[in-house]
């Protein structure tokens, strides 16, 4: 029988992090330690996500490091939107390579790829590393350009979403994430009247001072 008559198989998620194994198996990260730690715990802080956006978080760095192409992971069933998101998060295919929080721009334009780089800002920015990488280079600060690069990261995505990856791979950032959060809410909350909170919290659609009735609700209960 014709080769023709089975379909190609399906590139998955665990296909992507088996892959990402491989490639990057005899890399080492500035601290020497196996770099493919750092791809999958990219991959595995996007497991709230839809399959593309995981399998690109495993294969964020394949186009960066190693010779794989595009054409090729396309050849092994990667889709295209996957491949998109890889692309967008590779620096040296930004239009000024030299220049991160210009590639941080370019990445934050795109809420897919916008995921992918809060995980992996948000590994490279694990206390133990920092603290590790400080040790190391002593007279120059190395994780700076990831602490600015936040805002601008966090503001491309809804903040439930940055929340759910934080969560996964770096907890301790959820409190700078809320001290952000409390300095952008410009509130008079000194001076709030009733009514004034009442607007703020009625949901869309729903005039201040009243409440949807039983019948708007899902289940029809007060």
């Amino acid at each position: 029988m014709s080769d023709d008559h089975f379909p190609a198989p399906r590139f998955t998620v665990e296909t992507a992090k088996v892959l990402a194994e491989v490639a990057h198996n005899r890399q080492k990260d500035k601290l020497k330690r196996p770099y493919r730690e750092h791809v999958l715990a990219v991959g595995d802080a996007l497991a709230d996500f839809d399959d593309d956006i995981r399998i690109a978080g495993y294969l964020h760095d394949i186009a960066e490091d190693t010779p794989i192409t595009r054409q090729a992971l396309l050849d092994m069933g990667v889709s295209e939107r996957a491949v998109e998101i890889i692309e967008r998060v590779t620096n040296r295919l930004h239009s000024n390579p030299d220049d991160y929080q210009a590639g941080i721009r370019e990445i934050a334009e795109d809420h897919d790829a916008a995921l992918v780089k809060i995980a992996d800002n948000a590994h490279n920015s694990l206390p133990e590393r920092v603290r590790a990488l400080a040790e190391k280079w002593p007279d120059k600060p190395p994780v700076t350009r990831y602490d600015e690069a936040r805002p601008v990261l966090y503001d491309a995505v809804p903040v439930e979403e940055v929340r759910k990856i934080l969560a996964r791979v770096n907890p301790w950032l959820l409190e700078e994430l809320d001290d952000r959060l409390d300095d952008a809410d410009d509130t008079d909350y000194e001076n709030l009247s009733y009514d004034d909170a009442a607007a703020k919290e009625a949901p869309a659609g729903v005039p201040a001072g009243t409440s949807e009735s039983a019948d708007s609700r899902p289940d029809g209960k007060a």
